[in-house]
Order: C-alpha cells, then structure tokens, then sequence
C-alpha cells in the first residue's frame, strides 16, 4: 500500500492520510468524552492528535463488527430545550479497559478467542446515532439528528454525544449502529426540557439517591420506569458505591476504588443491573454525585477513608486524594450521561435547568466541590466545636454565591418554583446523638447564610430535595431560633423539604415496629420534621404544577431479590405561595413511618407478631407494577 495511502476506518475507502488524519479528528470532537472536564486539568482529556497518530500505525488492529458488542445498554441526559446528551458503550468486551490512561505504546485490547487481554494498537471504534421523534417508526424516514462519533479504549469504548436541534418538551427515540454494520444498540427513549419562557402544565420526576450494588437489587428503578408516570428522572448522589462489598452481588473490582480502572469497572458493574439499563433506555436522567462517586465523607482535602496523610499514602498503593478524586471523577464523567457544563471550572457538576415558568432545577454538589473538613468517624468532638464557623462552607464560595444568585433570577424572571437537587438533609433535625456532622448541621453558618437569602428576599416557592440517608424525611423549612414558626400550621416556613430514602443501601438497622418507634421519635424531637419512615427502600415522584407540588413518596417491602412490589407509603402537597406542607399533612394518614398529627394505616402488609416483619399480603394490580 501507499505509504500515503490509509484504510479510512468509517467507510473502507482509500484516502489520502491527510484527510483521513481530519475526518478521524472530526469524529474524536463528536465523542464528547474525549475533553477534560477542565481546562485547568489537562491531563484529564484525552490526547486525541496522539491516538489519530497511533491509530494511522501499520499494524493497527481494527475490531469488526462481529467482535464487539453494546455492552451496557444505552441513556441520555442533561435535557436542554433544543438538546440532550446521549451515551452508550460498544467495546469487544464488558470488562473496563485496564490501561488506565493512554501511554506512549501498545493499549491493551480483549481478545474473544484468548479470552485475555492481548498487546496491540487499536484503531478507533466509529459509531453513528440518529435521532427521531417517538412515535415516527424507526427513524429510516423521520430523522431529526444525526452524527458519528469516534470511541476508543483511552475512554473505556464510552460514546457520549450531545443531539442538537431538537424541538422542546418533545419525547424522541434514539439508536446507535456500528460504522458500516447493520449492529445496533436498543432503542433509547428520552425528552427535551421545555422552553424557559412559555407555560407548563406538569412536569413529573422520579427521584433517586444512594443504590448500593451488593445491598440489593435496583427494584425502584424498575418500578419507576415501568409505571411510567415520569417525565425525568433525578439521582441525588452515591450512584455507585466505592467499598469493598461481599455476597451476593459483591462489588467488582473486589476492593475498594482508587485507580481509574477501578472507578470504570465499578461504574461498568452498576449498569449490569436490568432495572437500570430500563431505566437510563428509556428516561432523561438528571445526576449529581454525593461522596461515594469518590471516597465516603469526602471534603477538599480528604475523606473519612484517606486523609492525605504520609501514612495513608502508602497504604492505598500510592494514590494521593487529588489523584484518586481525579480517577472518580473521569470515570464518572465517561460512564454518566451528564454535560461538562464549564471546562474552565474543575469538578463543577453545579449546574441550571430553566423548564419553563413552571421551575428552576437547580442541582448543588455539597460534597466535593469546595467543601470544609467534615466528620471523618475520630474527629466528632472537633466538628461540634466547628460546626457554627462562619468560614465553613459546603460548597465554596464561587459555588455559593452562584446557588444565591440562581435562587434570585429564577424568582426575579418569574418561575413559580425553584427545587434545588441537593445530596444531604438541609432541616434542622437533632438526633438522639445530638446534631450529624455530615449534613447541613455541621455547617450551620452556611445554612444560615441560605435560610437568610431566602427570607430576606421574599424569595417563595423553593423545594430542597435531598438523599444520602437511606431514609424518609418530609419537613417544612424554618430558621428556628430567628424566625417564628408555628409546627402545627407550618406558619414561618420558608420552603419544604423532600428526602428520599435509598434504592438499596441500608436503612433503619431493625425491624420495622421498632423503626416507627425511632420515627416517632425523631417527629416528635424536631419541630419541622413532619414525617419520617427509614424502613423502605424506594423513589419518591414529584408532580409540579402552576397551583401545586405533590410528593408521592413509593417503598420496596424488600431489595433481596429482583421484583416488582411497589408499596405507596404516602403522598404530600406544596399549595403554591404557602411554603409550607399543606393541612392536614399527608391527608391526615400514611402507610409506614410516622406522621406528625396524623395516623400511620399499613392497609396493604400485616405485621407478623412471630417475626415482627410486614407480610405482603392481599394484592392486586393496583399495586403491582408487571
């Protein structure tokens, strides 16, 4: 062959190296994983001109497409008015790249017949989408967007492309295929945010946090996805869990992540699970990482498992926090279909969604951004002595004000409400123990500094949602000890609160009498705290309208096996203009927990005096999602 001459690797065809070299750039630009995250960490991206040259190498392997596979379904995310960005994996393997990151020299690539990683240069896997409105057929004649992208091992074979030109508040389908092939991905389904000045009559989400793989099964997911009855979906955080699990589904790699390959290979496991993969296939997801994305009770500087010591150094092989934060946040970013909103910000996942003059979506990161040391599990005494300083911050200070500002301009252009996508429990509760160091009430002073933007801006309307703690809370929201609030009316509120229980990880360590014992207890010692249940694992939906907000709040009696029981626990209401729970709250009655001057009626379990469980009993199709 001409030495000037290369194997164009979309199309077969001859062409000059030249134009090869720029078409192969082109396609590295549509895959947006191939940027940093950051331009002030270069050495987060990819360096594409470098892999355009390897792959041009004599001796470049070039996989076909009967060698490799969409390996962990497809999703999207992040929906804009006129975009939305789309993601899938198709590698030769479901395993993670073990390169880590691209050096000078063989990638390694996983043979089918060796059933073993080999040595080789691998040329770029070319993948094409298309994008149709749902309902239009397959998308052969009805084809809104289009494009090709390059994915490579440097990226774990992730593809993540962002569809333009779309039309608001629209539900499409979209698809990948292999370059030259007839091999595609399923059929993802996912949705356009409305424009942000026009008026909305509903929107609905379906809100997730803390799914812990080996803890059990991902049954909200699916309850979720197969009812149907959202228009987005919202995880809040520990998406992935970076610990060492065993047992059933025990946690792959089978230690705890530090290297970049361990953070993909986790990130890669998770997808595995079928109630994902239905989920991400068929909803927009909207993400924020809380800390196990990282490292548990992570701050600036550390967290409670690495503490940047020498000591610790050594000990994790040799990975500094800023390394294996660096690690986390790669991967999360190849693996989550999510927009790297500002390249110039390192780690902002702090970000905006405008949906029309319904809402402001505003989603936080208190967790990893900026934030001040926090509990570590030896340094408690030191965080009660702390925890009312005025420079403590959970998110920085650019962050912060950022968080004002938003809060301000949506009230200011007039959306009738703003939900802020937060990780932690922002109510003032007081535990038995006393105040948690890791939540808001180990930064009081920050808390303060929001609760006064907001009251002293007559800035109305704000729903905080939260996760993190594997268990429900439903609370208004008061400055207790400056502002007057009345518990009974919900007079003095601000906002309210909703926090949602776990997917999987574990909740209230008993059985489930004595937690409504515990529930009452924590009601009953928290004047804003209206409801609380830590016994199921599940999702609340949230319904949002002009006039009202409802909170319907859904719990998995079990996550030890994969099924399809969906027990409603409760429901609440948010009148437009009262910031406050509306009365009685809850109706009056629930079905698990406890509620503050009402009646908790289980009608659909009874309670097994011999084992003190809930039996499921007496269903029918209300509630079982098939």
């Amino acid at each position: 062959m001409n030495k000037m001459l290369t194997l164009s690797l979309a199309t077969g065809l001859l062409l000059p190296l030249a134009a090869a070299a720029a078409a192969a750039a082109a396609r590295f630009d549509g895959n947006l994983n191939f940027a940093s995250p950051s331009r002030r960490h270069a050495s987060l991206g990819i360096d594409v001109p470098h892999v355009s040259r390897r792959s041009l190498k004599r001796g470049a392997v070039a996989l076909a497409p009967d060698e490799l596979g969409f390996t962990h379904g497809v999703a999207s995310g992040d929906p804009y008015a006129d975009s939305v960005v789309l993601w899938t994996r198709v590698a030769p393997s479901r395993e993670s790249d073990a390169s880590n990151v691209t050096v000078e020299g063989p990638v390694p690539l996983y043979s089918h017949e060796t059933q073993s990683y080999i040595d080789a240069d691998a040329s770029p896997v070319c993948v094409e989408w298309r994008v149709w409105e749902n309902g239009t057929g397959d998308g052969g004649g009805g084809v809104v967007a289009r494009g090709d992208a390059y994915t490579t091992s440097d990226i774990d074979y992730t593809v993540k492309v962002e569809a333009t030109g779309l039309q608001p508040f629209t539900t499409y389908n979209y698809q990948f295929t292999i370059c030259g092939s007839s091999k595609t991905s399923p059929v993802g389904r996912t949705k356009t945010a409305p424009l942000a000045d026009v008026d909305v009559p509903e929107l609905r989400f379906a809100v997730f946090s803390c799914s812990n793989y080996p803890n059990g099964y991902f049954n909200a997911y699916g309850n979720a996805a197969r009812k149907d009855e959202q228009d987005y979906m919202v995880h809040l955080g520990d998406y992935i869990y970076e610990g060492n699990a065993k047992g059933e589904r025990a946690h792959a790699p089978p230690k705890y992540l530090f290297s970049l390959h361990d953070y993909r290979t986790r990130h890669g496991q998770y997808r595995t699970d079928p109630d994902l993969q239905l989920a991400s296939q068929n909803f927009a997801w909207i993400t924020t990482w809380d800390d196990h994305e990282v490292s548990n009770n992570g701050y600036r500087d550390g967290s409670s498992a690495l503490n940047n010591t020498e000591d610790s150094f050594r000990k994790d092989g040799g990975v500094s926090v800023d390394q294996r934060k660096m690690n986390a946040v790669r991967a999360y970013f190849e693996w989550m279909p999510i927009r790297q909103v500002d390249l110039d910000d390192n780690l902002r996942v702090w970000r905006n969604f405008q949906m029309g003059n319904l809402l402001d979506f505003i989603v936080l990161d208190t967790r990893n951004y900026d934030r001040s040391i926090t509990s570590l599990d030896w340094n408690d005494n030191y965080i009660d002595l702390i925890r009312n300083d005025a420079s403590r911050t959970l998110m920085g200070s650019h962050q912060e004000n950022w968080f004002y500002n938003q809060l301000s301009k949506s009230q200011d252009r007039g959306a009738t409400w703003r939900i802020i996508g937060n990780q932690i429990v922002f109510s003032h509760i007081v535990e038995s123990y006393g105040y948690g160091g890791d939540n808001w009430n180990g930064y009081q002073a920050n808390r303060n500094r929001t609760l006064k933007h907001l009251y002293d801006n007559n800035i109305t309307n704000t729903i905080f949602l939260a996760g993190d703690s594997h268990q429900n809370w439903v609370s208004d929201l008061a400055w207790l000890d400056e502002k007057p609030y009345d518990s009974t009316t919900g007079e003095g509120s601000v906002g309210v609160e909703f926090a949602g229980t776990a997917v999987s990880s574990t909740g209230f360590s008993g059985l489930i009498a004595p937690g409504r014992t515990e529930a009452k207890y924590r009601v009953g010692n928290n004047s804003v705290l209206q409801w609380q249940d830590g016994y199921y694992r599940g999702y609340f939906l949230l319904s949002v309208t002009p006039n009202k907000l409802d909170a319907r709040y859904y719990g998995s009696p079990s996550v030890a096996s994969r099924n399809a029981w969906d027990l409603p626990l409760a429901n609440f209401t948010v009148f437009a203009g009262e910031n406050r729970l509306a009365r009685p709250v809850g109706g009056g009655s629930v079905e698990a927990g406890f509620l503050r001057g009402g009646k908790t009626n289980p009608t659909n379990v009874t309670l097994n005096t011999d084992t003190q469980k809930w039996d499921i009993v007496g269903y029918n199709q209300m509630y079982i999602v098939t």
